[in-house]
C-alpha cells in the first residue's frame, strides 16, 4: 500500500547527441545508485544517445531506485522539468539548457575527449557554484558529498564573464 503516495524524484541523465558509456556505467553502478536512493531520488531516467552500454532496467518498487532508459527524443525539455537532478555531458547546450529551467546540476566530463574544452566551461560554472562538476570516477562522492541548498541559481545575465572566458579560450582579444 503507502508506494503510490511517495514522490517521485526522477534524476535525468543525459549525453546529449554523443556517445559518453562511461558515464553510463558510472550512474548505472551500485554505489551511484545506492548514493542517489539514499538522498532520496526514486528514479533514475538515462539518455543514451549513441552509447553501446545499457543499463540494467528495473521497477524500483523494492526499495530501489527505478531505472529506465532511452536513446534519443524530442522531449528533452520535458525531461528536464520534471526532474529533481539533472546529470549531463559537458556540452554547452546541455549546460544551459539545465541551468534555465533551474535545476541542480551535475556535469560529468568526458576524460577521454581529447581537445577538452568543455570541462573549462563546467569548471568555470562549478567554481561560480551554479552546478556540481565530476568525472565517471569521481560521480558517487560528488553525490554523496553535495549539498543542492548550496547552488546559486543561474541568471542568464550572468553569462558576460563565462562568455569573456570563451572569448579568451578561442583568442578573441578582450574588448
Amino acid at each position: 500500500m503507502g508506494g503510490e503516495d511517495k514522490r517521485r524524484r526522477v534524476v535525468f541523465v543525459t549525453v546529449g547527441t554523443t556517445r559518453f558509456d562511461a558515464l553510463v556505467r558510472s550512474v548505472d553502478s551500485e554505489i551511484v545508485k545506492q548514493e542517489l536512493f539514499a538522498k532520496g531520488y526514486t528514479h533514475l531516467l538515462i539518455q543514451l544517445g549513441r552509447g553501446s552500454y545499457l543499463p540494467s532496467k528495473c521497477e524500483g518498487d523494492d526499495g530501489s531506485l527505478g531505472v529506465d532508459y532511452f536513446t534519443f527524443s524530442s522531449t528533452i525539455a520535458e525531461n528536464l522539468r520534471s526532474a529533481s537532478l539533472v546529470i549531463s555531458h559537458a556540452g554547452s547546450g546541455s549546460i544551459f539548457e539545465t541551468l534555465k529551467v533551474g535545476k541542480p546540476l551535475i556535469v560529468v566530463v568526458n576524460e577521454d575527449l581529447m581537445d577538452n574544452h568543455q570541462s573549462e566551461l563546467a569548471e568555470e560554472l562549478a567554481e561560480r557554484k551554479h552546478l556540481y562538476y565530476a568525472s565517471p570516477q569521481t560521480l558517487h562522492q560528488t553525490i554523496s558529498d553535495m549539498n543542492l541548498e548550496s547552488l546559486i541559481r543561474y541568471s542568464p545575465g550572468d553569462a558576460t564573464p563565462v562568455a569573456k572566458h570563451i572569448d579568451r579560450f578561442l583568442g578573441f582579444p578582450d574588448d
